[in-house]
């Protein structure tokens, strides 16, 4: 008897991939990776579907003969570069799948921002500007504070807070320079940078999954620190919330109304609101699971990894929620400083913590540390697991306390001309 076999299209080096296949392996499903892998050391690309993503039309062709020869009873895109393309191949396979222009919208800010407008969302004032053109105090229609951010990347890069013109145009400038870099943008997209009023308040984080436009919440993670700028790092997620139920509903109904308007109706989505006495702000929603390994504390709560839960789901099952049996965090060490990460001190001591269920250090000694607004990646994760969200919560701030990051200044080389007598 064949097993079921799913189709994952993933980006080469996405952290995400293996827990992925360790979720496939789990369920008895057969997982095909599809990415640009073909020189990789790592087998599951070597051995997965070769396809360029900068030619659509030809992923999409190759996967289709693919199919043809042996079907897949699920697609999933693991990342916002490969979403879009997953729904499409879905669509034309008759599997489970989004609107492929509804996940072009969750994947650009602004796309995003005028989608919500239309819909009368509670979000905030926002403008769209242009890195090409000058700007001027006329051409701000934001109020400050305001937060300024790319419209086309994710884990707070890029966002910055802003408080007057002045340091609006250094933030654009800094903002610019760091676009430079990515390559893998469209040139017309990394010129559109987005502002937006400052919303302050508590932030919370909603793992869903949608089913034919129903949303199951897994769960709400509140974010305890103050998220006031000037960046924006995320570090604590702990649930279950503290939010009343009264809140926790309107929540849902906002993330919901998001995905309707964006047209999003199912799989995995991961959204963020702010909320204060003015009520739940939404601030995004993409079709795409929770970056990291935060994902581990979704298990919890439904007996299966959130991998599990999006395998099942692309294949067409729904899985009935169970409720949390005790609270849980994570805390996704923040980088303290740029510079050459020379070691960890204290780790055997944070991991003594009581609560403390795992402490993983994700950066290689020796290999250099970018702190937001330009970085793209955590340090490690600490988790935690206590009878209530207040002990999980201590207990992370307790095994941090214990941490000493050693870090070595980064000194670049740059060129010089000489000039002979």
């Amino acid at each position: 008897m064949l097993r079921d076999r799913v189709l994952v299209i993933a980006p080469h080096g996405s952290y995400r991939t293996a827990a992925f296949i360790q979720a496939a392996n789990k369920l008895n499903i057969d997982v095909l990776i599809a990415s640009q892998g073909e020189h990789s050391i790592v087998s599951d690309y070597v051995q997965g579907l070769h396809i360029d993503f900068t030619d659509e039309a030809a992923c999409i062709k190759t996967i289709l003969a693919e199919a043809a020869q042996h079907s897949f009873s699920g697609i999933i895109g693991t990342d916002d570069t490969t979403t879009e393309l997953a729904a499409k191949v879905a669509a034309k396979l008759l599997l489970p799948h989004n609107d492929p222009q509804a996940v072009k919208v969750a994947q650009r800010k602004d796309l995003a921002r005028l989608s919500l407008k239309k819909s009368n969302a509670k979000i905030p004032q926002f403008d769209l500007l242009t890195t090409t053109k000058p700007l001027s105090e006329k051409t701000v229609k934001v109020k400050f504070p305001a937060v300024i951010k790319p419209v086309a990347l994710s884990a707070s890069r890029g966002v910055i807070r802003v408080n007057d013109q002045i340091e609006l145009q250094q933030a654009i400038k800094r903002i610019k320079t760091m676009l430079l870099e990515e390559r893998q943008i469209d040139e017309s997209i990394r010129e559109i940078l987005l502002l937006e009023e400052f919303i302050p308040g508590k932030e919370v984080a909603i793992e869903g999954m949608l089913h034919h436009g129903e949303l199951d919440v897994l769960a709400i993670f509140d974010k305890p620190d103050p998220l006031d700028g000037p960046f924006f790092e995320e570090t604590y997620y702990i649930s279950p919330t503290s939010f009343s139920e009264k809140i926790q509903q309107q929540i849902k109904q906002t993330v919901l109304q998001s995905c309707q308007s964006y047209g999003l109706s199912e799989g995995p989505i991961h959204a963020e609101c702010r909320v204060n006495e003015r009520g739940v702000w939404i601030l995004e929603v993409a079709a795409r699971t929770i970056g990291g390994m935060c994902g581990r504390l979704l298990s919890l709560g439904t007996g299966h990894s959130l991998e599990e839960l999006v395998l099942l789901h692309a294949m067409g099952q729904r899985v009935e929620m169970k409720s949390l049996e005790s609270a849980a965090g994570v805390l996704m060490i923040p980088i303290p400083g740029a510079g050459i990460l020379k070691r960890v001190e204290g780790l055997l001591e944070a991991q003594r913590v009581p609560f403390i269920s795992e402490l993983s250090i994700e950066v290689r000694e020796g290999y250099e540390l970018v702190p937001l607004p330009e970085g793209n990646s955590y340090l490690g994760f600490i988790f935690a697991e206590a009878p209530s969200a207040e002990q999980a919560e201590q207990a992370l701030r307790n095994a941090h306390d214990c941490l000493n990051i050693v870090i070595a200044p980064l000194w670049k080389i740059t060129a010089m001309s000489l000039r002979g007598a």
